[in-house]
C-alpha cells in the first residue's frame, strides 16, 4: 500500500507516518504540498495520503479544509494526534548569535513565536512550503541561516541542532488526518465529519442545523467556519461528531440537515483519534 505525505523527507508529516505505519517506510511517497496528497488519493496514485489538518495553536490548516471542501472526493478514514517539537537547525560551525535568517512553513514559525522574538528578534522570516524543505535549504545555503524542523531532518540533510523544544507551548500537537476514498466499519468510538453549504443565508439557519444534534444528543466536537469562495460575507460551516455514519442517530441528523440547507457534504466517518508518541 502506498501513502502520500507532505515532503521532502523529514517533515513532521513523515514523522507522524512512520511513527503510525512503520511498515510503510519504503512505500511512503513525498509531495511537495498538501494540494498534491490529496489530489494524489483522488487520482489513484496512491491508497492512502497524510496531511495535517489542526494544530492545537494555530488551529485549522485552512489548505486542507478548503481542498477537501472545494476540491477533492477524499474521505477522512483516520485520524492521529502527534506531538511537535520544534528544532532550530543549521550547518555545522554557526552558533544561534550568528543565525540572522530563519527559514520555515508558516505554521512552523508561528508556533515559535515566543523563542523567536527572545532569542532571534532581529532575524528576517522566510516562507518553506515544508519544514524540511527549510532544512534542504539551509543545507544549501551558504549564508547565515537556520531552519525550524524536526530532528529526523537535521539527521538527513547533516544539520547541528542549535535548540530543541522552541515551540511556544509544550503540549503541541498537531491531528492528521488520513484520507481514502472508503467508510471505515463502525468501531463504537468513531468521529463523523461533514461540510454545510449555506448558500441562501437567513436568521436562525446556524440554530436550525445544530438543533438537529442536540435534540438526539450528539455531541458534536468542532464547527469551524470558512469562506464559500462565492462573494463576501458567504460561508460553509465543518462540523465534527461524536459517533459514525451508520448510526441510526447520526445518520437521520445528517438527512434531516440535508433538507434544510442547500448541500451536505459527507467528509468521512471513522475511528476517532489515535495518540502517537
Amino acid at each position: 500500500m502506498k501513502i502520500g505525505y507532505l515532503g521532502p523527507p523529514g517533515t513532521f508529516t513523515e514523522e507522524a507516518l512512520l511513527r503510525t505505519y512503520a511498515f510503510l517506510q519504503d512505500e511512503a511517497v513525498p509531495y511537495a504540498s498538501i494540494p498534491e496528497v490529496i489530489e494524489a488519493v483522488d487520482r489513484g496514485e496512491v491508497e492512502r495520503g497524510i496531511v495535517a489538518i489542526e494544530n492545537s495553536i494555530e488551529g485549522s490548516v485552512n489548505v486542507t479544509l478548503d481542498v477537501l471542501a472545494f476540491d477533492s472526493e477524499a474521505k477522512v478514514i483516520e485520524e492521529v494526534i502527534y506531538p511537535i517539537r520544534h528544532n532550530l537547525l543549521a550547518r555545522s560551525g554557526l552558533a544561534l548569535v550568528d543565525i540572522d535568517t530563519v527559514i520555515s512553513q508558516p505554521h512552523a514559525t508561528a508556533q515559535c513565536r515566543k523563542y523567536l522574538a527572545a532569542h532571534l528578534s532581529g532575524a528576517k522570516i522566510i516562507a518553506a512550503n515544508s519544514t524540511a524543505e527549510a532544512a534542504q535549504i539551509v543545507c544549501a545555503h551558504p549564508g547565515n541561516v537556520a531552519a525550524i524542523g524536526t530532528r529526523i531532518a537535521a539527521e538527513i540533510y547533516g544539520l547541528e541542532i542549535l535548540a530543541e523544544n522552541i515551540e511556544d507551548f509544550q503540549d503541541n500537537q498537531t491531528r492528521f488526518a488520513i484520507l481514502g476514498k472508503e467508510v471505515p466499519p463502525r468501531t463504537g468510538f468513531d468521529k463523523t465529519s461533514i461540510i454545510c453549504f449555506i448558500y441562501q443565508d437567513r436568521p436562525g439557519m446556524l440554530l436550525q442545523i445544530l438543533q438537529e444534534f442536540a435534540y438526539r444528543y450528539i455531541n458534536l466536537t468542532k464547527v469551524e467556519s470558512r469562506p464559500a469562495k462565492r462573494s463576501l460575507g458567504e460561508y460553509i460551516f465543518f462540523i465534527d461528531m461524536e459517533g459514525h455514519i451508520q448510526d441510526k442517530v447520526v445518520d437521520e441528523a445528517i438527512k434531516c440537515v440535508t433538507c434544510k440547507i442547500d448541500r451536505v457534504k459527507f467528509l468521512g466517518s471513522y475511528p476517532r483519534f489515535k495518540v502517537v508518541k
